[in-house]
């Protein structure tokens, strides 16, 4: 497949995510994450810099509840024990009910049998977007079996035909992760070259990618994928800038935080002196 990144695509993801993080500031989204044990406080960390609100709730009765009253919802199905299973179902059944965005972030889908089954079921309650390595968009389509664990061992090339079908599917925006990511909204697909390799050395930089992609449709859902690019954008933005402040993973952990808090300052800025 040929690219074009043409400047004027990347002048279009610059203008939409200051925008969007001016948006994100005035409301202050309450984002509820049903994610995985390893990264929560990474999660909820990355949400208060940009400008949300996280709270992790994800037991049973208790989930579909605060789904009634948060502004969206992220669905990782990274750990998903038998009681976060049934609260997961609770949480996208409210969140399908009220119109609420969601997320989901299929982690590891393919080889893994109780994950890969409820993924599927989810589908159904119509996700606002998906995000996912290239193997995990994939084995989600049906279109392989996944990859090693959570590393991808297809390309974003490989899975964008895999996203459109998935957009098909379910109307959900998708969101490929990869050296170069894509969005993927049916036939309209758009690359994000930004980032940076210290992201897949530390824990949760994809799956807190996903809880600001949350953020940011709990600020505004109006169109959903112009969201998820601010997302990316910010997010691996954020990473560029902080990956040529550091020696290695454990600095960036740190500075990654710092410099989404920045961009998030940014935004707010930009609506200060509008």
């Amino acid at each position: 497949m040929t690219r074009t990144l043409l400047s004027s695509s990347v002048q279009q993801s610059e203008h939409l995510w200051l925008a969007a993080a001016q948006r994100l500031q005035q409301k202050n989204p309450l984002v509820q994450c049903l994610t995985n044990a390893v990264v929560q406080q990474f999660s909820a960390n990355v949400l208060l810099a940009v400008g949300g609100s996280p709270a992790m709730v994800d037991i049973c009765e208790e989930a579909g509840q605060f789904a009634r009253v948060a502004d969206a919802v992220l669905i990782n199905l990274g750990t998903p024990r038998r009681e976060q299973q049934a609260a997961i179902r609770e949480a996208a059944h409210v969140a399908h009910e009220t119109k609420t965005p969601w997320v989901l972030d299929p982690v590891a889908v393919g080889a893994l049998t109780i994950r890969t089954s409820l993924a599927h079921e989810l589908l159904a309650y119509e996700p606002t977007a998906i995000r996912g390595n290239a193997s995990e968009i994939r084995a989600l389509a049906g279109h392989s079996t996944g990859g090693r664990g959570t590393d991808t061992t297809d390309t974003i090339d490989d899975a964008v035909k895999s996203a459109q079908q998935l957009y098909e599917r379910s109307g959900a925006v998708v969101a490929v992760s990869g050296p170069v990511d894509a969005i993927v909204a049916g036939d309209d697909i758009h690359y994000n070259t930004y980032g940076h390799p210290l992201l897949t050395k530390i824990t949760g930089g994809g799956c807190a990618l996903g809880a600001t992609m949350a953020a940011f449709l709990g600020a505004d859902s109006r169109s959903p994928r112009d969201a998820v690019i601010a997302a990316t954008t910010m997010y691996t933005l954020a990473a560029q800038e902080a990956a040529a402040r550091v020696r290695g993973p454990g600095t960036f952990h740190a500075e990654f935080i710092d410099s989404l808090a920045h961009y998030a300052e940014v935004g707010l800025a930009q609506e200060r002196t509008a």
